[in-house]
């Protein structure tokens, strides 16, 4: 399995502090952003390459980063540059995935997490998931307030986890349960991406995708019992910073 990070945005909603640096890198108490996500990443069992999709203008600061990483007895990391700028020219992030596969030939297994969402979820409880499902899947966490679920996708699941509806960013959202960036995707459904943009799908959010999978085949959610933290704003992050003082 290889899991593709997703680090190809801007970040605008966040200048100052990501004018001339990637929110990634950006420092959450003694550490980095992306260094809490690795925690996660590789804790997932037979992952191969972690492979980090940037943009033109953040591409050396991510390498720096991955070449200061001791990775001995783990999955080595590799940093694709996608080629873009700003956000007048960027893929988004379907687009990133579709990149990376064509770009390092992927014929397995991937897992999909964006390169910002601190979580608190079991990714290794989400991986005994995906397996025992042998499906796309997905982290679902149940999200009371209805204007934090209007900023995400929202799915509908039956008892054993099967997504009966998904929508992205809806305004009548249909249940709780809020679907964050981490997906568990089998090489068989690598292709399908391009079927998706081929039938109209949006390349941006990540979340666009299974709400258009679930309606050609089982798509299931792991409902997770943890957090996510989608840092997007300087409030956000600076709350999320005193969260973290220390860790």
């Amino acid at each position: 399995m290889i899991a593709i990070l997703l680090a190809a945005g801007y970040a605008t909603r966040l200048y100052h502090l990501t004018k001339d640096k990637p929110k990634s890198l950006l420092p959450l108490g003694s550490r980095l952003i992306i260094d809490h996500i690795m925690d996660s990443v590789d804790s997932i069992p037979g992952i191969t390459k972690v492979a980090l999709i940037t943009n033109s203008k953040f591409y050396q600061q991510f390498s720096d980063w991955a070449d200061s990483q001791d990775r001995e007895g783990k999955a080595p990391i590799v940093v694709l540059d996608d080629g873009t700028t700003d956000d007048t020219n960027k893929r988004g992030a379907i687009g990133d995935i579709i990149y990376t596969i064509d770009t390092l030939g992927i014929d397995e297994d991937i897992c999909v997490l964006a390169g910002d969402n601190i979580f608190t979820y079991s990714i290794e409880h989400m991986y005994e998931f995906y397996k025992e499902k042998n499906a796309p899947t997905l982290i679902a966490i149940n999200v009371p307030e209805l204007h934090q679920r209007q900023k995400l996708a929202v799915a509908v699941l039956d008892e054993d986890g099967r997504v009966l509806d998904m929508e992205e960013k809806p305004q009548e959202p249909k249940s709780e349960w809020g679907i964050y960036a981490t997906y568990f995707y089998g090489r068989d459904i690598l292709p399908v991406f391009k079927e998706y943009i081929a039938d109209g799908g949006s390349p941006d959010a990540p979340g666009n995708f299974p709400s258009w999978l679930y309606k050609k085949m089982p798509v299931y959610a792991f409902k997770g019992d943890g957090t996510c933290i989608d840092i997007g704003t300087v409030e956000n992050y600076e709350k999320t910073c005193k969260e973290y003082e220390g860790k």
